[in-house]
């Protein structure tokens, strides 16, 4: 009996961990979130910067995009994350929107260098 419960629970563990490794899936920081329908902003959370907003909602509203657009910090690399329900060319307009390099300020490192 005891070797059955034993072969039992290795199964059950091998199936939670693959379970785990499969779905788990790294979800980072959040850092805004907007949702449009027909073109209009429906509901957004977070610290949008203020250009990227307004280009945002005016491609939406020419385009009558109904999307959610997302971007979330991962190991230091900001992601924007676009719904797979809008075109390609809409999809590129809003990363040639969106301002990676305010994201990816370096630190400036004010020390005096010795030597």
């Amino acid at each position: 009996m005891t070797p059955t419960i034993l072969k039992v629970l290795f199964i059950a563990i091998a199936i939670f961990l693959a379970y785990k490794l499969i779905f788990s899936g790294k979800k980072g920081l959040t850092i805004f979130e907007m949702h449009f329908k027909d073109g209009r902003l429906k509901s957004h959370k977070g610290k949008i910067p203020e250009k990227f907003q307004k280009d945002c909602r005016a491609l939406a509203k020419s385009q009558k995009l109904t999307c959610a657009v997302r971007c979330e910090k991962l190991s230091g690399a900001v992601r924007l994350h676009i719904s797979a329900n809008v075109n390609q060319a809409n999809t590129q307009k809003i990363r040639n929107l969106f301002p990676f390099e305010y994201y990816d300020k370096k630190p400036v490192d004010n020390s005096r260098q010795a030597g």
